[in-house]
């Protein structure tokens, strides 16, 4: 018997599949976000002084991009909504491509495959940082983008210079070795 224009019913797993994802995605994300270092000891002020040196310098933004690292990304993104709220349509694409970043390199448990080929993460990473790079200048909003880059690199930078390391927990050697800039000797203050 044909049932033109009817909607077939789904199996009973498919629900049960989505429901599975989207707590597998909550929980990654809680724990992308468990990450964080507490907001307190990142704007400690009795911890920010200037530092003695160059050397010095770069010894504290590598292992504070490290240790503060999810801390960074959220004070950057911040920064870069902030700088779009006056123009709507870019905003609406940065919400896309947050998105689609969300669910084509963060919230992935399984390697993408695309026409029975593996897609490496490195691969997602550059094409997805092009596309959003390139949809949000299509916006018009250059001029707001460059500047709010400009913004959170100085300020994201100053703050790791300042912000001194001696009083971070024992986790600095594993943030220095999983963080941005590679692994770190010393740390000093």
């Amino acid at each position: 018997m044909t049932t033109y224009g009817t909607i077939p019913a789904s199996s009973s797993s498919t629900p049960a599949a989505n429901l599975e994802y989207i707590a597998r995605a909550k929980e990654r994300i809680r724990s992308g976000l468990a990450e964080r270092r507490p907001w307190k000891l990142m704007f400690n002020l009795r911890a920010l002084r200037l530092p003695a040196n160059f050397p010095d310098a770069l010894s504290r933004v590598r292992t504070n991009l490290s240790f503060f690292r999810t801390n960074y990304a959220m004070v950057f993104l911040l920064i870069l909504f902030l700088s779009l709220l006056w123009h709507p349509i870019s905003l609406i694409v940065f919400i896309v491509m947050m998105a689609a970043w969300l669910f084509l390199y963060f919230l992935r448990d399984e390697p993408l495959v695309v026409f029975g080929r593996t897609i490496d993460d490195r691969v997602i990473l550059a094409v997805m940082s092009v596309l959003t790079i390139v949809f949000l200048l299509l916006t018009h909003a250059t001029v707001n983008i460059l500047v709010a880059i400009l913004i959170g690199a100085v300020v994201v930078v100053l703050h790791a210079a300042m912000r001194k390391t001696d009083d971070l927990s024992g986790d600095e050697e594993a943030a220095g070795t999983r963080g941005l800039m590679g692994s770190v000797g010393s740390p000093s203050s």
